[in-house]
């Protein structure tokens, strides 16, 4: 039985996640809890920095035109798919993060990094503080209402976490809505989002690293729950 899957972050991710879902051989649907959107903000002086730390990919791609004034600064990105769109708009990635975003401050210490500028979403898990000298917020991720028959389609599958959240919302809605949580199967990007979920689900996988590739590695000992 084909596991069935069910991708709730916002687009262009979601299409990415459920492209890359279908050539490891699943089922994937799309139900995007959000919508990113761009905000508003100006460059300061690279000058100030020794660094720029990206922990989404989002941030380039709703950076917007404020990006090209810090392309000279060397780039630490979380997870491989940060480090190739930071890649892709002309950026120096010095450094990839394998796990999640507080581990990249150890590895900022590591290279000698102490006055990095974070470019983030409204929503952010880090702060200013060690290496990271300030932070500006260049996107944010506004809720969608959801259809209840679309929510529906989230029983006997698994849905995918890449957020906290997505991880809170999820079993907000379907609390909400009556459904059974007990018939959904959860797959996160990292322990703190999978406990964003809360318990009572039929199964939560977490991944080793925070890309997509090890998500679907870790739903292998789950059994399907496509029905």
């Amino acid at each position: 039985m084909t596991r069935r899957l069910v991708v709730l972050r916002p687009e262009p991710g979601n299409a990415a996640t459920r492209a890359r879902a279908r050539s490891a051989g699943f089922t994937a649907d799309a139900l995007a809890f959000f919508v990113v959107e761009a905000l508003d903000w100006t460059a300061p002086d690279p000058r100030q920095y020794d660094s720029l730390l990206l922990t989404s990919a989002n941030s380039l791609r709703f950076g917007g035109a404020e990006l090209a004034a810090l392309r000279a600064l060397p780039v630490l990105a979380v997870g491989q798919h940060t480090a190739a769109a930071a890649r892709e708009y002309g950026f120096d990635v010095v450094a990839t993060g394998t796990g999640n975003a507080g581990q990249i401050l150890a590895l900022a210490n590591r290279y000698g990094i102490s006055y990095a500028l974070h470019l983030t979403g409204h929503d952010r898990t880090l702060e200013v503080g060690g290496a990271i000298a300030s932070l500006i917020p260049v996107y944010r991720s506004r809720a969608l209402a959801i259809d209840p028959t679309a929510l529906a389609s989230l029983s006997g599958a698994t849905a995918l976490l890449h957020s906290a959240r997505a991880a809170r919302r999820i079993g907000e809605l379907v609390d909400a809505a009556g459904i059974d949580r007990s018939g959904i199967a959860l797959a996160a990007f990292s322990p703190a989002i999978a406990a964003a979920a809360g318990s009572g689900w039929a199964d939560i996988a977490v991944a080793d690293t925070p890309d997509d590739a090890a998500l679907f590695a870790a739903l292998a000992p789950l059994p399907a729950t496509s029905r």
